[in-house]
């Protein structure tokens, strides 16, 4: 069977940049299911992405699809053919069914009946024949929440389409797609080359944009390009650039050609606080910044050009005169921010509704003042530090400067209760409130700012909570589950032995106008446990040990971490999996064999035999053993102590009966069992455990 290469493309207005690589990605995985789907072979497919352009290029695709087999079976023998051995009416239907006469139909086995087999090859078709439906359907696949249309067509896609290319070795596909008919003509740079270019191969393809047409097809090419450009600009006056990845996607898929350029603003900016400065340029403007050796912003940017000016400088002093006011704009915001200080900005976040029954970002702060302060006592923080910044922590959301760059909140705090001459620990723990903002962020640094940090996102868990707001598999509009993590994150890394069921309902209790109802503490409580499952997940740990421990619902993040380790590393123990089913076995015995007897302590004097005698022995020796290490949370070295009951508990389990007949023997032998069990259930429910090796 033969090869050829595939080219579509096609062709648009500009495409949204934060999505393109996204879609070219999702292009190219959706028309690879459809070629596995049609069993059409190929080598690899390619994918190319540009502000314009969407494109795909298959090597050594098959020219026809793979033959397939398939398989019909029809009914028994015995009701297929009569008496004489003329086929019934139900193999007649059959064989029509099929398409064949009766005498084409097989005999076969179908498990231990022999019945009618109807089997056929069919002959694949020509790739070429199948390509505009792969396309369409690949299309139609993508991602894209808000559709438009344009003209008077009702063809739906991301931005209007202005040309397709469908070329199949060098053959144009004959077809339609989105009211388009396929050709082989592309464009190049709509400024440097604004004509057509013919692919009559379809291995030319990025040749050809690139060689005539000014256009790097290769999203991956390109933006190398601008990351080597923009480093070689920096060098030039001496800096280096912060190249931010989402911002290099972003103009990588704001260019074709890309010309990056270095310009200048006045020094004098730098008095405002750099990541004003740079949150200006960067989201406002799209360029690079740079700094010196020790990471302090100099007065120059990086911008990333769509052409290749004949004038570059001209083009550079377009960017400068267009930066200039964004940055007065910002020194501006900054120097009239300077004239009132946080705490005068309290009165205005009354003004500010946080949620509309959880009352004002005033009342918020209030709450976040007196729990921060509880917290502060359980971590040894600075309890006036962390209540001061957990009051003012919300104050620059009323700042001219945080209303104009959103993303500063909490940085701008921090530089104005600096101004303020608020002691430097209160600044840094507003600087910090908001850590971890995301997957991966940074913890607060401070114990004061992680108490604020933590006062902050428990009170909008709870909140919520209590007035039956909590998140849905769809909604989470105040990123409860990130709250929550980010709980969770700061308790267990920065190893702070704090009982999350306590502050959950301390939390609570700063919500003194809600009428909460009973049991709303214990939900959020396990909604936050089971944040812990996919943490745990994600680091390996089995989902029997999670599950292991989980049942014992450790109220302290750090302790259930500490049971959770110590459980996955007895898991691996050869004693583990007969102590486990042993757990097990007892604990059928106590909840459904008992009945309502419950377990008393255990009389030495009617110990009968050997192997109870023993056990009750073992578990007196082990339980002084572990105690001191319960005590201290080494739970390790705890079931280390405990694995070397497995012999005895097996001799127990092979010698004595416990249900007999004798009532007090009976009870005397469920008391010792469950001493057996309570000594495990310290640490965790071990019986839930199966093997992990």
């Amino acid at each position: 069977m033969g090869t050829q290469d595939f080219l579509v493309e096609l062709g648009s207005e500009e495409l949204p940049p934060k999505a393109l690589a996204g879609l070219a990605d999702a292009l190219r995985n959706a028309f690879t299911r459809q070629l596995d789907t049609q069993l059409i072979g190929y080598d690899r497919i390619e994918a190319f992405a540009t502000p314009r352009r969407l494109a795909l290029l298959v090597h050594g695709i098959a020219e026809r699809q793979e033959d397939s087999s398939s398989e019909k079976w029809g009914p028994p023998l015995a009701a297929a053919f009569d008496a004489d051995g003329n086929a019934t009416k139900a193999a007649q239907g059959f064989a029509r069914k099929c398409g064949v006469n009766v005498d084409q139909l097989e005999k076969a086995l179908n498990g231990k009946v022999e019945k009618l087999v109807y089997r056929a090859v069919n002959q694949g078709l020509p790739t070429i024949e199948l390509l505009p439906g792969s396309v369409q359907k690949a299309v139609q696949a993508l991602p894209i929440p808000k559709r438009m249309r344009w003209g008077s067509s009702r063809v739906e896609f991301v931005r209007p389409v202005h040309w397709l290319v469908m070329v199949f070795g060098g053959q144009v596909v004959d077809c339609e797609l989105l009211g388009l008919k396929a050709g082989n003509l592309t464009y190049g740079h709509r400024f440097h080359h604004n004509a057509e270019i013919e692919i009559t191969a379809p291995q030319q393809y990025e040749a050809l944009l690139q060689d005539g047409g000014y256009v790097i097809a290769r999203f991956d090419t390109r933006q190398a390009m601008i990351e080597e450009q923009v480093k070689a600009e920096a060098a030039k006056v001496g800096g280096h650039a912060v190249i931010d990845p989402n911002l290099l996607s972003e103009v990588t898929a704001l260019v074709e050609w890309p010309v990056a350029l270095t310009g200048r603003f006045d020094q004098d900016f730098l008095r405002v606080p750099e990541q004003a400065l740079i949150s200006s340029m960067k989201e406002h403007q799209k360029y690079f910044h740079v700094v010196d050796d020790k990471g302090a912003l100099l007065p120059y940017f990086i911008t990333v050009s769509n052409i290749e000016s004949k004038d570059p400088e001209q083009v550079i002093q377009g960017n400068e005169r267009v930066i200039r006011p964004r940055l007065a704009d910002a020194a501006f915001f900054f120097d009239t921010d300077l004239k009132a200080s946080l705490e005068s900005r309290l009165e205005k976040l009354k003004t500010i509704v946080f949620q509309n029954k959880l009352g004002t970002v005033y009342e918020k702060a209030e709450r976040l003042a007196s729990l921060s302060g509880e917290l502060a006592d359980l971590t040894g923080a600075d309890k006036t530090v962390a209540a001061r910044a957990a009051l003012l922590s919300k104050t620059d959301l009323v700042s001219q400067m945080v209303g104009e760059f959103p993303d500063l909140q909490g940085t701008m705090g921090y530089y104005y209760a600096q101004n303020d001459n608020e002691p430097a620990g209160v600044a840094e723990a507003i600087r910090e409130h908001y850590q971890p903002a995301f997957s991966g962020d940074n913890l607060p640094d401070s114990l004061e700012g992680c108490c604020a940090s933590l006062a902050d996102k428990l009170d909008t868990i709870v909140g919520l909570f209590a007035i039956g707001q909590p998140p849905t598999g769809e909604k989470d509009p105040f990123a409860i589950r990130r709250a929550a993590l980010g709980v969770l994150r700061i308790i267990i890394d920065k190893q702070l032995d704090l009982d999350l069921r306590q502050a959950i309902d301390s939390a609570l209790a700063g919500y003194t106008g809600l009428a909460i109802a009973a049991g709303t503490g214990d939900t959020i409580f396990d909604f936050m446990l089971e944040r812990l499952r996919a943490w745990f997940q994600d680091e390996g740990v089995p989902m029997e040990v999670f599950q292991a421990v989980h049942a014992r619902r450790p109220a302290r993040p750090l302790d259930f971490q500490k049971r959770i380790y110590a459980v996955q590393s007895f898991a691996t123990l050869p004693a583990a999996v007969a102590l486990a089913a042993a757990n097990k076995r007892v604990s059928n015995i106590l909840t459904k064999q008992a009945g309502d007897v419950a377990p008393g302590p255990v009389n030495a004097e009617l110990l009968t035999e050997p192997a109870e005698q023993a056990l009750a022995d073992e578990l007196a020796l082990s339980a002084a053993a572990v105690e001191p290490l319960l005590a201290n949370g080494d739970y390790a070295a705890a079931l280390d102590k405990l694995a070397p009951l497995r012999p005895t508990v097996d001799a127990f389990f092979d010698n004595v009966m416990v249900m007999t007949d004798e009532e007090a023997l009976r009870n005397n032998r469920l008391a010792l069992l469950n001493q057996l069990r309570e000594l495990f259930l310290q640490i965790a429910d071990i019986s839930l455990l199966q093997a992990t090796r």
